[in-house]
């Protein structure tokens, strides 16, 4: 067979096929958020090089970190964050199949240990930042 008969048709598929369904966009979303993790990730490694280059220069890194701009793409990156985590740790329990012998631990179980574990981890960080 020649390279053209084996050759088959694929259908034009446009750039905005997922916005015709709801399970679709909040896909693309959670996968829109990686970016903002990932920006905050550097953010943290960009943090970590000021401290290492003085007080001086950390301090003015400090100063530009208390702008409305800054402020308002923390939160936004805060609730991009959020997301990925709700989402992640809900997903898990499809993933992750875990069994006591016979019978399958019940997902709502296995999330609820990611979220307990998201939790108890949080208010130690809170706790040992704050000083409460």
């Amino acid at each position: 067979m020649g390279e053209k008969e084996m050759s088959t048709y694929h259908r034009p598929i446009p750039n905005t096929w997922w916005l015709k369904r709801k399970p679709y966009i909040l896909f693309m979303i959670r996968e829109l958020t990686s970016v903002f993790v990932a920006g905050y990730c550097i953010f943290l490694l960009v943090l970590v090089y000021k401290l290492t280059q003085g007080a001086n220069a950390y301090g003015n890194f400090m100063a530009a970190l208390k702008s409305p701009s800054s402020v308002a793409l923390h939160l936004i990156t805060l609730a991009f964050v959020l997301y990925h985590t709700i989402t992640w740790f809900n997903l898990t329990p499809k993933i992750l199949v875990l069994y006591r012998g016979e019978d399958r631990i019940p997902q709502g179980l296995v999330a609820g240990a990611f979220y307990t574990g998201w939790v108890v981890i949080s208010v130690i960080i809170a706790w040992l930042v704050l000083g409460v």
